[in-house]
């Protein structure tokens, strides 16, 4: 593969990705192997497809294009590929984080290779470790709902998982994705398995672990920015989640 390709990153023998239009793309891509189309347009979203198929077809300025091996993806993370083939899954906000450092880097050429080189494993970990565990939920299913009105779920749950911090109430989120409130509330509960108010909690108390990890600040400011008023309730909150409390959980050292 020929290094001056804008986008196009050799990972190994048994993975390239490809940043953006797949049209550079060189054609002596990995033998039987997996398309992972990441794509950015809201709501996020993975398709799976067959590399031999026409996966370049479902690339756009904001997708990662992920080619790999199903052996490896068998090897590595006990994961069949063949079983999700032609199926699309919403994706969660730490894959798509990672998905938008990968597009936006900026760093000089060689640095940026190895950048985005680096990043691609840890999309490729992060999204086949939760698609093993069925940790991310179809972006359409049989559950009465059409094709559009999934799609509008999937991005009241992108508003929840990137605008957590904001004042979000059940007409806000409606407004924003496009639905009224009694099909967001009753689909967003029928595709998620979850209410609104259980998957904002459970986002908020998620970057409250982060910070209390990653961070010296304070509990009860970690608390007070991830929407609790006061130390007792969050304390309550979080000790339901993650089964210690705040303080236990930095003191123990735990890896984020």
């Amino acid at each position: 593969m020929a290094d001056h390709q804008p986008g196009v990153i050799k990972v190994s023998d048994e993975m390239i990705a490809v940043v953006g239009d797949c049209a550079s793309a060189a054609d002596n891509l990995p033998g039987d192997a997996a398309a992972l189309i990441v794509s950015l347009d809201r709501p996020a979203s993975i398709r799976i497809l067959a590399a031999s198929g026409e996966w370049r077809e479902q690339c756009g300025a904001r997708t990662i294009a992920m080619i790999v091996l199903r052996n490896a993806l068998g090897r590595l993370f006990g994961w069949d590929a063949a079983s999700d083939e032609g199926q699309e899954y919403f994706l969660d906000a730490t894959s798509a984080g990672i998905a938008d450092q990968i597009i936006a880097a900026r760093q000089p050429t060689e640095v940026q290779i190895t950048y985005r080189l680096g990043k691609s494993i840890e999309l490729l970990c992060e999204v086949t470790t939760r698609l093993q565990r069925g940790e991310l939920q179809p972006a359409c299913r049989d559950i009465g709902l059409s094709q559009v009105d999934c799609q509008r779920l999937g991005a009241a749950r992108a508003i929840i998982d990137e605008q957590w911090s904001e004042k979000l109430t059940i007409g806000v989120i409606a407004r924003r994705a496009g639905l009224n409130r009694t099909k967001l509330s009753r689909g967003f509960r029928e595709l998620y398995r979850c209410s609104i108010s259980e998957a904002l909690a459970d986002r908020r108390l998620a970057e409250a672990r982060r910070q209390l990890l990653a961070t010296d600040l304070p509990v009860s400011v970690i608390g007070y920015r991830t929407g609790y008023s006061n130390n007792a309730s969050f304390s309550r909150a979080f000790g339901r989640r993650f089964g210690l409390s705040p303080s236990e959980l930095r003191n123990s050292g735990v890896a984020a």
